[in-house]
Protein backbone atom coordinates (compact mmCIF):
# COMPACT_ATOMS: atom_id res chain seq x y z
CA UNK A 1 0.00 0.00 0.00
CA UNK A 2 1.26 3.41 -1.00
CA UNK A 3 -0.52 6.76 -0.66
CA UNK A 4 0.79 10.02 -1.98
CA UNK A 5 -0.07 13.65 -1.29
CA UNK A 6 1.46 16.89 -2.54
CA UNK A 7 4.28 16.79 0.05
CA UNK A 8 4.19 13.27 1.50
CA UNK A 9 4.49 9.60 0.71
CA UNK A 10 2.71 7.15 3.02
CA UNK A 11 4.09 3.63 2.71
CA UNK A 12 4.28 0.42 4.69
CA UNK A 13 6.92 0.28 7.39
CA UNK A 14 10.19 -1.46 6.56
CA UNK A 15 12.72 -3.00 8.99
CA UNK A 16 15.19 -0.25 8.09
CA UNK A 17 12.83 2.42 9.54
CA UNK A 18 13.68 1.47 13.14
CA UNK A 19 16.09 4.35 13.83
CA UNK A 20 13.58 7.01 12.75
CA UNK A 21 10.78 5.27 14.69
CA UNK A 22 13.01 5.34 17.76
CA UNK A 23 13.60 9.09 17.29
CA UNK A 24 9.82 9.63 17.35
CA UNK A 25 8.82 7.23 20.12
CA UNK A 26 11.72 8.00 22.46
CA UNK A 27 10.83 11.71 22.53
CA UNK A 28 8.97 12.60 25.77
CA UNK A 29 7.26 15.53 24.02
CA UNK A 30 5.81 13.22 21.35
CA UNK A 31 4.74 10.58 23.89
CA UNK A 32 3.25 13.06 26.39
CA UNK A 33 -0.41 12.17 25.67
CA UNK A 34 -0.01 8.59 24.45
CA UNK A 35 -0.27 6.76 27.75
CA UNK A 36 2.91 4.74 27.32
CA UNK A 37 6.42 5.77 28.36
CA UNK A 38 8.93 6.91 25.72
CA UNK A 39 11.07 4.13 24.29
CA UNK A 40 14.40 3.73 26.05
CA UNK A 41 15.98 1.03 23.87
CA UNK A 42 16.29 1.15 20.09
CA UNK A 43 15.39 -2.55 19.95
CA UNK A 44 11.87 -1.60 21.07
CA UNK A 45 11.35 0.27 17.79
CA UNK A 46 12.26 -2.87 15.83
CA UNK A 47 9.52 -4.73 17.76
CA UNK A 48 7.01 -1.97 17.01
CA UNK A 49 7.72 -2.27 13.29
CA UNK A 50 7.32 -6.07 13.46
CA UNK A 51 3.99 -5.60 15.27
CA UNK A 52 2.74 -3.15 12.59
CA UNK A 53 3.92 -5.47 9.81
CA UNK A 54 1.94 -8.29 11.45
CA UNK A 55 -1.14 -6.03 11.43
CA UNK A 56 -0.71 -5.63 7.66
CA UNK A 57 -0.82 -9.43 7.36
CA UNK A 58 -3.62 -10.05 9.88
CA UNK A 59 -5.91 -7.12 9.08
CA UNK A 60 -4.81 -5.89 5.66
CA UNK A 61 -4.07 -2.47 7.13
CA UNK A 62 -1.91 -0.70 9.68
CA UNK A 63 -0.18 2.59 10.35
CA UNK A 64 2.02 3.87 7.53
CA UNK A 65 5.41 5.52 7.56
CA UNK A 66 5.18 9.16 6.47
CA UNK A 67 8.03 10.29 4.24
CA UNK A 68 8.54 13.98 3.51
CA UNK A 69 9.16 14.17 -0.26
CA UNK A 70 11.47 17.20 0.00
CA UNK A 71 13.93 15.58 2.44
CA UNK A 72 13.10 11.90 1.76
CA UNK A 73 13.05 11.42 5.57
CA UNK A 74 10.61 9.44 7.65
CA UNK A 75 9.03 12.21 9.76
CA UNK A 76 6.22 10.31 11.47
CA UNK A 77 3.46 7.83 10.92
CA UNK A 78 -0.19 8.13 10.07
CA UNK A 79 -3.10 6.07 8.94
CA UNK A 80 -5.77 3.60 9.80
CA UNK A 81 -5.51 0.68 12.18
CA UNK A 82 -8.04 -2.10 12.70
CA UNK A 83 -8.60 -2.22 16.46
CA UNK A 84 -9.25 -5.77 17.61
CA UNK A 85 -8.91 -5.09 21.34
CA UNK A 86 -11.72 -3.24 23.04
CA UNK A 87 -11.30 0.44 23.80
CA UNK A 88 -14.10 2.69 25.06
CA UNK A 89 -16.54 -0.21 24.51
CA UNK A 90 -15.60 -0.60 20.84
CA UNK A 91 -13.62 -3.23 18.99
CA UNK A 92 -13.23 -4.47 15.42
CA UNK A 93 -13.30 -0.88 14.19
CA UNK A 94 -11.04 1.30 12.09
CA UNK A 95 -9.21 4.05 13.94
CA UNK A 96 -7.25 6.98 12.55
CA UNK A 97 -4.00 7.93 14.25
CA UNK A 98 -0.83 9.89 13.61
CA UNK A 99 2.40 10.79 15.33
CA UNK A 100 5.13 13.15 14.10
CA UNK A 101 8.52 14.42 15.23
CA UNK A 102 8.11 17.82 16.94
CA UNK A 103 10.15 19.66 14.32
CA UNK A 104 7.41 18.76 11.82
CA UNK A 105 4.49 19.91 13.97
CA UNK A 106 2.46 22.88 12.76
CA UNK A 107 3.25 22.28 9.07
CA UNK A 108 -0.05 20.60 8.18
CA UNK A 109 1.50 17.15 7.73
CA UNK A 110 -0.86 15.39 10.17
CA UNK A 111 -3.88 16.90 8.41
CA UNK A 112 -2.51 16.13 4.94
CA UNK A 113 -1.64 12.51 5.75
CA UNK A 114 -4.90 11.96 7.65
CA UNK A 115 -6.97 13.21 4.69
CA UNK A 116 -5.20 10.70 2.43
CA UNK A 117 -5.85 7.89 4.92
CA UNK A 118 -9.52 8.82 5.34
CA UNK A 119 -9.98 9.00 1.57
CA UNK A 120 -8.43 5.54 1.25
CA UNK A 121 -10.59 4.15 4.07
CA UNK A 122 -13.88 5.52 2.79
CA UNK A 123 -13.34 5.15 -0.96
CA UNK A 124 -11.08 2.10 -1.33
CA UNK A 125 -12.02 0.04 1.73
CA UNK A 126 -15.68 1.18 1.84
CA UNK A 127 -15.57 1.80 5.58
CA UNK A 128 -18.73 3.49 6.87
CA UNK A 129 -17.37 4.96 10.11
CA UNK A 130 -13.80 5.77 11.11
CA UNK A 131 -13.04 6.48 14.76
CA UNK A 132 -10.33 8.49 16.46
CA UNK A 133 -9.33 9.42 19.98
CA UNK A 134 -7.20 12.09 21.56
CA UNK A 135 -6.20 13.00 25.09
CA UNK A 136 -8.33 15.93 26.27
CA UNK A 137 -5.23 18.09 26.82
CA UNK A 138 -3.73 17.36 23.40
CA UNK A 139 -4.98 20.54 21.77
CA UNK A 140 -3.13 19.93 18.50
CA UNK A 141 -4.66 16.51 17.89
CA UNK A 142 -8.14 17.57 18.93
CA UNK A 143 -7.93 20.57 16.58
CA UNK A 144 -6.85 18.36 13.67
CA UNK A 145 -9.65 15.85 14.26
CA UNK A 146 -12.28 18.62 14.34
CA UNK A 147 -10.77 20.17 11.19
CA UNK A 148 -11.06 16.79 9.45
CA UNK A 149 -14.78 16.78 10.28
CA UNK A 150 -14.73 14.29 13.15
CA UNK A 151 -17.55 14.66 15.67
CA UNK A 152 -16.79 14.21 19.36
CA UNK A 153 -19.24 11.54 20.52
CA UNK A 154 -17.92 10.66 23.94
CA UNK A 155 -15.25 10.69 26.61
CA UNK A 156 -13.46 7.90 28.42
CA UNK A 157 -10.66 7.63 30.93
CA UNK A 158 -7.33 6.02 30.19
CA UNK A 159 -4.54 5.54 32.77
CA UNK A 160 -3.01 8.86 31.63
CA UNK A 161 -6.26 10.84 31.84
CA UNK A 162 -9.42 11.81 30.04
CA UNK A 163 -9.67 11.11 26.31
CA UNK A 164 -12.14 12.35 23.74
CA UNK A 165 -13.77 9.84 21.37
CA UNK A 166 -14.52 10.89 17.80
CA UNK A 167 -16.46 9.47 14.85
CA UNK A 168 -16.47 10.38 11.19
CA UNK A 169 -19.11 8.86 8.92
CA UNK A 170 -18.68 8.34 5.22
CA UNK A 171 -20.60 10.86 3.19
CA UNK A 172 -23.08 9.22 0.84
CA UNK A 173 -23.00 10.83 -2.56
Amino acid sequence: MHLETKRLILRKFEETDFERVFLIDSNPEVMKYIGVPPLSDIGQSKNIIKMIQQQYLDNGIGRLAVIEKESNLLIGWSGLKFLTQEINGYNNIYELGYRFMPEYWGKGYALESAKASLDYGFNDLNIDIIYAMAHCENEGSNHILRKLGFEKTGEFTEPDGLCFWYELKRKNN
